[in-house]
């Protein structure tokens, strides 16, 4: 049974990884897996300088999700190079690492400072940070914007360049659109949808950012059918994820059009998550008689009349 993928040139051996910033940097999870059974770990975003991130409470439950506005806490780039990837390295386990920035030189920047870290196979870019030089309009939600990040992220390495897309726009295809011809190698989708919630006893929010991303099961359905819109409209490979917390789950992905899946909010409730997203995903190829996981990709769309 072959459960082998290729994200964009990062070769994986099953399609399972981490969705970033749900698994901190990988490390922190040992105890309760091994980490060679997973696909690859994206590890939590970092940017040029370390941040602090933003003022707590962080982190709300909702029904069937979550809300989180961590802010981008990581200790900047150099520190990861020096300290983190090394110890990340020795695993087996391909390092996908998670960039962001206020501005493109700063992406440009931590994607050079990456090309040739040890371990490293791979860098997704956030996209959905705000970008101070224009107003704060955000990376991901104007497609100039995004395929300005995605050129510069690809001249400064030679790393496999992910690109994230967020839900919060008005045609995700026309973003996908626009960063594949500006020369991104994969995608990655969806990251969280923009959400609050309110303390009806406090009468106030609940999030000490006010507004949060919004993830787990909720989201589902929304990822689900922007994988299948974009993978009808562009030939890059998918990196799927949105509420993932079984094999079933991951397996609704795959057959709209993802090469591979990310889990992320799962992380937080059950640390075996992802091992078992592997087990699930290699019973049911065996239980319906599939020997390659790249049989599955798209099987869905190629179901439907017509697609």
């Amino acid at each position: 049974m072959n459960l082998a993928v290729n994200l964009g040139g990062i070769k994986m051996k099953n399609p399972v990884a981490t969705a970033s910033g749900t698994f901190g940097f990988g490390l922190e999870y040992q105890p309760y897996i091994d980490l060679q059974r997973l696909g690859a770990i994206i590890v939590k975003g970092t940017t040029p300088s370390p941040r602090a991130g933003n003022p707590p409470p962080r982190i709300a439950e909702t029904p069937s999700g979550m809300l989180n506005a961590i802010g981008l806490q990581n200790p900047g780039v150099d520190r990861v190079v020096e300290e983190i990837l090394p110890r990340l390295a020795g695993l087996g386990t391909p390092v996908i690492v998670n960039i962001a920035g206020d501005t493109v030189e700063d992406y440009a920047l931590v994607a050079r400072k990456l090309d040739g870290a040890p371990g490293v196979v791979g860098l997704e870019v956030n996209i959905s940070c705000p970008n101070v030089k224009k107003g704060g309009i955000q990376f991901g939600s104007d497609p100039r914007s995004a395929a300005e990040v995605t050129r510069a992220v690809k001249a400064a390495t030679g790393l496999p360049v992910i690109v994230k897309l967020s839900p919060n726009v008005t045609d995700i295809v026309a973003m996908a659109e626009a960063v594949a011809e500006a020369g991104a190698d994969a995608l990655s989708m969806i990251n969280t949808l923009l959400g609050m919630a309110i303390d009806v006893d406090r009468r106030r929010p609940v999030l000490g950012n006010v507004t949060g991303g919004l993830s787990g099961p909720a989201v589902r359905p929304v990822a689900v059918r922007a994988v299948w819109q974009v993978y009808r409209a562009v030939s890059l490979p998918i990196l799927g994820m949105g509420g993932i917390m079984t094999a079933r789950d991951a397996l609704e992905f795959i057959l709209a059009g993802a090469t591979a899946v990310a889990v992320g909010t799962a992380n937080f409730v059950n640390p075996r998550a992802t091992v078992e997203v592997v087990e699930g995903i290699e019973q049911y190829m065996r239980e319906n008689g599939f020997t390659d996981i790249n049989e599955l990709t798209g099987l869905a769309q190629r179901n439907v009349a017509g697609c």
